[in-house]
Formats: C-alpha cells, sequence, structure tokens
C-alpha cells in the first residue's frame, strides 16, 4: 500500500510525515471502528475556512451573503467529488466488504467525506498553513471561474425572502413525487 500512497500523495501535492494520518483519512466507516469521520469533521472545517479566505480576497467589493453563496459553490459535496475522483481517491478507500460491493469508491458523498477528512490529516500532520495552501489549491480553477454576476439566489430563497421582508407566512413545501436513487 505505501507504493500506491505515494502516488496518491503526488497527486494531491502533499507528503505525509505520519502515514498513519492518511491511512486513517482514506478509511471509511465500513471499514473499521476507527475511521475518517473526525478527520472528516475537521477537515470540512478548514475547507469552508480556507474556502471563504480565498473568496474574501478574491472578491473584497462582495456582499456577504455572495460571499456565502460563492463559498456553498466551492464546498459542496458534488464539487469535492470531482476533485477526489480527479486524484483517482475511489482506488484508495478502505471500504468494509458491502460498501465495496455497492461501488462505494465511485459514491459522491463518499470521496467527498474522503477529501475532507485528507484535509483534516494535512491540518494534523503540518499545520493550518500548508493545509489551506493545499485545498486553494485544489480549488484554484473553480476559485478562478467565479464571478459576483452569477450569486443571484436560487428559485426557492427568492420568494422566502420576498414575504419575510413584507412580513408575510412563509411557504410551506410539500414533496410530490420522488424520483432516481437517493
Amino acid at each position: 500500500m505505501t507504493v500506491s500512497l505515494s502516488r496518491l500523495e503526488r497527486q494531491l501535492g502533499y507528503t505525509f510525515k505520519d502515514q498513519e494520518l492518511m491511512v486513517l483519512a482514506l478509511t471509511h466507516r465500513s471499514f473499521a471502528g476507527r475511521n475518517n469521520e473526525r478527520l472528516e469533521f475537521l477537515g470540512d472545517a478548514i475547507l469552508n475556512f480556507a474556502a471563504g479566505e480565498a473568496l474574501f480576497e478574491r472578491f473584497p467589493q462582495a456582499r456577504e451573503g455572495q460571499l456565502s453563496r460563492l463559498r456553498a459553490r466551492l464546498v459542496k459535496g458534488e464539487t469535492l467529488a470531482v476533485l477526489a475522483r480527479g486524484f483517482g481517491l475511489g482506488e484508495y478507500l478502505r471500504l468494509g466488504s458491502g460498501e465495496l460491493k455497492s461501488g462505494g469508491f465511485r459514491r459522491e458523498s463518499i470521496l467527498a467525506d474522503a477529501l475532507e477528512a485528507l484535509i483534516g490529516a494535512i491540518y494534523l500532520d503540518a499545520g493550518m498553513e500548508t493545509a489551506k495552501e493545499r485545498v486553494v489549491a485544489w480549488l484554484a480553477s473553480e476559485i478562478e471561474s467565479l464571478t459576483l454576476v452569477d450569486t443571484n439566489k436560487d428559485p426557492k430563497t427568492r420568494p422566502q425572502e420576498y414575504l419575510q421582508s413584507r412580513g408575510c407566512e412563509l411557504p410551506r413545501y410539500e414533496v410530490v413525487d420522488i424520483q432516481g436513487e437517493p
């Protein structure tokens, strides 16, 4: 496993001093009792901070709401899963047999969670500056492509804010149909 982890480290642009942190970050809860969930929690916080700081610097004229919407785009599971796939992260994950059989190594949520866990592991291994530098480097093209022009609120938020501003009751939503895989 050491040789293949070296290849992943090259993809990530970071070499771990403590390889056990890296292995733990790649260990899904289906594999073992000791898993990457705590590292994922830590990595999520660092990811949000690093992305927020990068956006704060890139868009000095942006309002808080605009920055929040831009950050949400950067740190969403879909974006993280694309990055994780680019690193080939799925082939390094330690999954239980059930997750392996069901294709867990391709599942967006598992890939995104493992990437967050790796961020947490890098933080513990080398500190905040290194973790932030890796996050910003990984997200660089995404950050570069963002503009303040496309920070419009989603169709659900706009009417809710309109109603709230006028002291009206908020709409109630009802699920009419559910389709596709969960």
